[in-house]
């Protein structure tokens, strides 16, 4: 029609889609790609029968292919909660853009995807939004990060829930520690039927990996320099308190042949890697260590000290006091 009518450029094209089949959001776009002016539709698809075309959905469609709509949805909870409010209809939380639930990745594969795509974002290629499984940027229009993209159950992967500890608390987990929380929390929220909230995820982790003190309890640690490093342990053993000193090619070798010497346990160090918890010369240290049994099985812990041997040592510790409760299960 637009290239056939007489005196196009004195007419103005108008769009009224409904939805009866499901179709306004596109039928609409393709109507604008066709040369129409302008269009008439209603908040979040509310109309006659099955509803007009959803203006929210399709400003901000354009909004992702690079279009300005001219429309300020940059506060779309405000504009939810208003219309919820005087018109007293809902809005279903996996409305386009619009849901509580539109944002939220549950699914491991999701997570892991959004994690690297934020982080490639973080590395210094941000001229386009490029995140997987998120069209625009939710703070485009209002949303958070924290509360709304990352959302962790029974579904969730190991990609989500380093996400969450990374982001939210500083603690930049080894790839293969990651899987190990991620089936601790995973099986928290399947038998609790919920989901759990990002405080939730760094209180089981906490519990269950850091600064582990039974039933060994660390003391006071002392080395000496001789053919390797000599480190003296003193520390509670089920209550007791003892004292054991035996060598190795480092401090945390020397450390962990001590407790293996007294406590008789079969183990192994099989990786370890630390990090700054904060940013400053004043920042703690994070240490990670994983262990693995004479069985094979591996166990993971993690030390925080103002001191980064300390930090590895209450690593090396957590992890072998899993080892030893894993024992007694």
């Amino acid at each position: 029609m637009c290239d056939n009518l007489r005196y196009r450029e004195n007419v103005i094209v108008s769009l009224h889609p409904h939805n009866d089949r499901g179709c306004a959001v596109a039928d609409t776009e393709m109507g604008l790609l066709a040369g129409a002016d302008r269009v008439e539709g209603t908040l979040f698809g509310n109309g006659e029968r099955t509803g007009n075309v959803d203006i929210i959905t399709l400003a901000l469609n354009m909004y992702s292919q690079g279009v300005e709509p001219e429309l300020d949805f940059s506060d779309i909870p405000r504009i939810t909660e208003l219309y919820t409010r005087v018109t007293g209809m809902g809005v279903n939380e996996r409305q386009p853009y619009s849901g509580k639930l539109v944002f939220a990745a549950f699914s491991g594969s999701h997570q892991d995807a959004i994690a690297k795509g934020m982080k490639w974002r973080e590395e210094g290629h941000s001229e386009y939004w490029t995140v997987p499984y998120l069209p625009i940027d939710p703070t485009d229009v209002g949303r958070k990060y924290e509360s709304d993209v990352i959302r962790i159950n029974s579904q969730s992967g190991k990609g989500g829930i380093g996400y969450i500890l990374e982001t939210r608390f500083g603690y930049n987990l080894p790839k293969k520690m990651r899987e190990c929380v991620g089936y601790l929390v995973k099986d928290i929220s399947d038998h609790k039927h919920k989901e759990l909230l990002p405080d939730e995820v760094y209180d089981i982790f906490m519990a269950n990996f850091v600064d582990i003190s039974s039933p060994i309890k660390i003391g006071e640690t002392h080395f000496v320099q001789r053919d390797g490093i000599e480190a003296t342990v003193s520390f509670e053993y089920n209550g007791r308190r003892v004292t054991a000193t035996d060598n190795g090619n480092g401090r945390l070798d020397a450390v962990s042949n001590a407790l293996r010497s007294y406590t008789g346990r079969k183990f192994n160090i099989n990786a370890y890697t630390e990090h700054a918890l904060e940013v400053g010369s004043a920042s703690k240290a994070v240490s990670y260590v994983e262990i693995v049994d004479g069985s094979g099985i591996h166990f993971w812990g993690t030390g925080i000290d103002n001191d980064i041997i300390t930090s590895s040592v209450k690593a090396l510790v957590s992890a072998v006091n899993n080892s030893l409760m894993h024992e007694k299960m």
